[in-house]
């Protein structure tokens, strides 16, 4: 197997250097690497580290150690060196046999279980409006990251926490209260999130109308004449003075900060409108999760964890980690991590996002005992959680060192940003709709299905477009910033979802011709074509790229390997006769070589949550 040949050359290595230059290096730190396609051989050693202890050139030392490993590994039926990299060529029979034994296995690229239990927090919206563009990207390398840990043989929990309380969602509950005049998802036709965040939006505008007003008003003036800094503008000014007004004189703000404190004091008829609003939201929540392929295995709530942390609080004053300010609030001194003083709990008492934090942790590791716990959050949260992991350090809680940061970077459509408020939000719900219209015009205009019920037609177009969504949010390395571009996305040429699909749906065409054909096992095949070759090497790394994926939270590492695999099925499928092969060995080789292919495309497509068609 790939892993085996990998390690056999790299304890090979390490042996030669041993016996031949008396010096001795761990096998597992012998660079290797896959032979670039411009040279001959399938993988290349880098021998640059060996110069020292053998005294010798590059180019010699890639010499005998190319003679060294001929002799010892059969698998190695060449070599050459190419100044001071010795590319290694295994026999054909190597890899034939490597083919028969994968084409045996149920699961091939899954790794044995490890034991560790993984918690993957994901998604965690507001509830005051619908997920929106941003939480698809999160919600996508979330989702992936779980299932390529689960691959890679851990126990993984996916989990979320939602954001169910706090001002935000008063805002909305304001408004529906004042506007709605008792609109429901079932008497408008309108799907709950959305209609929460269609009040959210409607909050706002009452504001700035507010703020507007007030800013003409003579009340507005004085509080401008007063408080302005020298040469800045009346525009300038309310700019920077719009929170202070709604914390001090704005009615509308007033309203919602006492709905607040009502809910916190258990009124019923704030908590019963605030159980049916987020009732809504939940619903529209679920059909959104459910288009995107995605459920989760636990769901906190912030209206459950936003009083947690005060006891560890508590704690870490009476060890010293934690000091108290003259006004009663409490902060920790984090200058020695190379970060600020960060504040950890209000004067008043009250708790700050990093208190709920530091306890939500800690219950989430009395309720799973976790071995690592992994945050899909925004690069816009990466100070906070940096501060978050310090704290946890600081308590020497258990479990400081294993809690890790998938940071992403923005997704924008080419369009530019979105803002909620505003009621510019690009929604996911919209997006979604967009990308299947995409794939539908696409297949239309090739005509390529229309022989297909309706009804089977409306699947494909699903399947197509949700896999142009997110193969090119998941092509893109979570840290890097990307834009998102619909049509592209779903071009059957490109580095696309949609491309790779083709490849796999090539291989069900070949199965589909053949019928019941009857047809061998292939294992008289011994002579390998390049593009053959090509395809089975690739296959080989399969598992590799897992753990690779897997090490790094990077889905980016599978987008890559399911296109190059496909790229490379799709030469092959041009190149080489398949049913119609030179010999009935051949033949068989190239249909159980296209049903390995198709297999590990459809596995490595599943790990981005992506689902094949059979027809494109």
């Amino acid at each position: 197997m790939s892993m085996n040949i990998i390690e056999s050359i790299q304890e090979g290595i390490a042996e030669g250097v041993k016996i031949l230059y008396q010096h001795e290096v761990p096998s597992d730190k012998v660079n290797w690497n896959m032979t670039r396609k411009e040279f001959d051989g399938d993988y290349t050693i880098v021998v640059f580290p060996y110069t020292r202890a053998a005294k010798k050139s590059p180019e010699a030392i890639g010499q005998e150690l190319g003679a060294f490993m001929q002799e010892r590994l059969p698998e190695v039926a060449d070599f050459n060196v190419i100044k001071g990299f010795l590319n290694l060529s295994l026999s054909d029979d190597y890899w034939t046999n490597f083919l028969q034994e994968v084409a045996e296995l149920e699961n091939y690229g899954q790794q044995p279980p490890t034991g560790k239990k993984v918690l993957v927090e994901f998604a965690s919206p507001n509830t005051n409006k619908p997920l929106h563009f941003g939480h698809v990207r999160n919600i996508l390398l979330g989702w992936s990251s779980a299932k390529i840990l689960e691959t890679a043989g851990h126990e993984v929990v996916k989990m979320q926490i939602i954001n169910d309380r706090g001002i935000a969602i008063c805002k909305s509950m304001l408004a529906w209260q004042r506007l709605g005049n008792e609109e429901t998802p079932e008497s408008s036709g309108t799907k709950g999130d959305h209609l929460v965040g269609k009040y959210y939006v409607a909050f706002d505008k009452l504001f700035r109308e507010e703020y507007a007003q007030w800013q003409r008003e003579e009340a507005g003036q004085a509080v401008y004449a007063k408080q302005q800094k020298e040469g800045q503008s009346a525009e300038q000014f309310f700019k920077a003075y719009k929170n202070t007004y709604f914390n001090q004189y704005s009615e509308v703000g007033k309203a919602a900060k006492e709905m607040l404190l009502k809910w916190e004091a258990g009124e019923e008829e704030v908590i019963n409108l605030w159980k049916m609003m987020n009732g809504w939201v939940y619903k529209g929540y679920d059909e959104t999760f459910e288009n995107l392929g995605v459920h989760f295995d636990d769901i906190y709530y912030e209206s459950d964890t936003y009083l947690l942390g005060k006891d560890s609080i508590e704690e870490g004053l009476k060890a010293g980690v934690f000091y108290k300010k003259e006004d009663g609030s409490v902060w920790i001194d984090l200058e020695a991590a190379k970060l600020d003083h960060k504040l950890v709990l209000r004067s008043d008492g009250t708790s700050v996002y990093m208190t709920q934090d530091i306890g939500t942790a800690q219950k989430r590791y009395d309720d799973y005992q976790f071995d690592k716990m992994v945050y899909v959050v925004g690069d816009e949260q990466n100070y906070h959680f940096q501060v978050l992991f310090e704290i946890m350090k600081a308590l020497k809680a258990p479990f400081a060192e294993e809690l890790y940061h998938l940071s992403y970077g923005m997704i924008e459509l080419t369009t530019g940003k979105m803002k909620s408020r505003e009621g510019t939000i690009v929604d996911a719900d919209d997006l979604m709709k967009e990308v299947i219209g995409e794939a539908k015009a696409s297949a239309n205009e090739r005509g390529t299905i229309s022989d297909l019920a309706e009804e089977d037609q409306e699947q494909l177009f699903r399947k197509v477009g949700m896999a142009a969504l997110k193969y090119y949010v998941l092509k893109v390395n979570p840290q890097r910033r990307m834009i998102f571009e619909p049509k592209e996305s779903v071009d059957l040429q490109g580095n696309t979802g949609p491309y790779i699909q083709n490849a796999y749906v090539r291989v069900q065409s070949v199965f589909r011709k053949l019928g019941d054909t009857p047809h061998g096992d292939g294992k008289d095949y011994t002579t390998l074509l390049e593009q053959e070759k090509d395809l089975i090497q690739l296959l080989s790394v399969y598992p590799d790229k897992i753990i690779e994926a897997a090490e790094g939270l990077d889905p980016s590492a599978v987008a890559k390997y399911a296109y190059d695999l496909a790229k490379a099925y799709h030469r092959f499928y041009h190149d080489c006769r398949i049913l119609t092969a030179e010999t009935e060995a051949a033949r068989d080789f190239r249909l159980k070589l296209s049903k390995v292919v198709g297999k590990t495309l459809f596995d490595a497509m599943n790990l981005l949550g992506i689902e094949m068609p059979d027809r494109m």
